[in-house]
């Protein structure tokens, strides 16, 4: 049973995909291809893209940066979220939310177990929301990429989806802020 009402229209969301890597260009960035190519391919509009090395202000920085442009509705980072010293995105990204999407953390677990059993446990892909925009911390491998959008986040930011996605409450991500 399809989860999309073809009743409603599609509404495109404006991207920025971030890669985490001290080693990586963008000429060898397989996990932000994988990323950029499937926001594209699902009718959305891949506004940025950028890499930075593993430096928590860094991440942050550019994090705060696209939260504050219009242009910009979510982020998508990819690498960095494992538990090594210098894997710094998770702290970087909740340095940035308001607010933290707690469930998808769990969800994308539930995802990966399907896929590579209990090696699940070492991601700590996170999800939040800062400014008005969407934001997610993505493992560095292709396969942990096309596993968040293909099974979670495509269908999040389908505005047909239903019950409810995140694009029906873009309005009012902000609401808190129009309170007088």
């Amino acid at each position: 049973m399809s989860r999309i009402d073809e009743s409603k229209e599609f509404i495109p969301v404006r991207f920025a995909v971030l890669t985490v890597s001290d080693t990586r260009s963008l000429s060898e960035d397989r996990s932000g291809d994988t990323l950029a190519q499937r926001i594209e391919d699902a009718g959305h509009v891949l506004v940025d893209r950028r890499i930075v090395q593993d430096e928590r202000a860094e991440i942050a920085e550019i994090l705060r940066e696209w939260c504050a442009n219009p242009d910009i509705d979510a982020v998508l980072s990819t690498g960095g979220t494992g538990l090594t010293g210098r894997d710094v995105t998770v702290e970087a990204h909740r340095d940035v939310y308001e607010k933290e999407i707690e469930a998808f953390a769990t969800v994308f677990t539930i995802v990966s177990m399907q896929k590579i059993g209990t090696s699940a446990v070492q991601s700590r892909a996170c999800g939040g929301v800062a400014n008005g925009t969407y934001l997610f911390a993505l493992p560095g491998s292709p396969g942990a990429c096309k596993d968040a959008w293909d099974e979670i986040l495509k269908w999040q930011f389908d505005y047909r989806h239903k019950p409810c996605n995140f694009v029906e409450i873009f309005p009012r991500l902000e609401e808190h802020k129009r309170r007088k």
